[in-house]
């Protein structure tokens, strides 16, 4: 297993922390495995932030014997930045129809169409997956959908719509919607994982259930 990501209550108060819990960790095995999302296998962890800083801390986490360097982040940090998203994939038939005109006027006066910028396509917590196939929402056992939680994709944005405005090149003229990166650091931005054909994983979880169980999708 290798980690992947670690969230604390205090920079990312929005996400279901169970009672007494104030980290998420995720962590999975950088292999593809046969099942039905034909991809890692991850594993969600909630632990108190007390209990972890109290045990011992590797510097150097353990090298897998055997994985997918596809599937291997390099070591990053995160700094959140809050958007508001819309449904695109998810986005029911009907409303999108009655919609069509106003999503053609905001792509003339913009030059982005409404699916370019509903949702992000970057790692990120909340929201709504940015489905590439058509959505697949898992179901608890309880009967009820389950929420997404978190996305953990190869594509981090460079350039255009949602790219980080403090993170855009210095020496730039163009408006910020078009700004990209600065050429130096493009390669640093990220986990560098390609994760199959830039694809991405989906996390799902069914906060009205007492243990919280957890279900992934993969998407390319």
């Amino acid at each position: 297993m290798v980690p992947v990501v670690q969230l604390c209550a205090r920079d990312v108060p929005e996400l279901p922390f169970p009672a007494g819990m104030d980290v998420l960790q995720v962590v999975w095995c950088p292999l593809i495995h046969n099942d039905e999302a034909g991809t890692v296998l991850p594993k969600v962890y909630w632990r108190s932030e007390q209990t972890v800083a109290g045990g011992r801390v590797l510097s150097d986490p353990p090298v897998p014997y055997e994985y997918d360097e596809e599937f291997v982040p390099r070591s990053c940090t995160v700094t959140p930045t809050r958007v508001v998203e819309y449904p695109n994939g998810d986005l029911p038939e009907g409303l999108a129809q009655s919609l069509s005109q106003r999503f053609d006027e905001i792509a003339e006066a913009f030059g982005f169409s409404y699916y370019e910028t509903a949702v992000t396509v970057q790692s990120k917590v909340g929201g709504y997956p940015g489905w590439l196939q058509q959505p697949n929402w898992p179901v608890c056992g309880c009967g009820r959908r389950m929420d997404h939680l978190l996305s953990i994709t190869a594509t981090e944005p460079v350039e255009w719509r949602w790219f980080p405005l403090d993170e855009q090149g210095p020496e730039s003229s163009d408006p910020s919607m078009w700004t990209g990166a600065d050429d130096v650091v493009v390669d640093t931005i990220g986990h560098g994982m390609d994760m199959g054909d830039l694809g991405g994983l989906y996390l799902f979880v069914c906060p009205g259930c007492p243990d919280m169980p957890y279900a992934h999708r993969y998407d390319c």
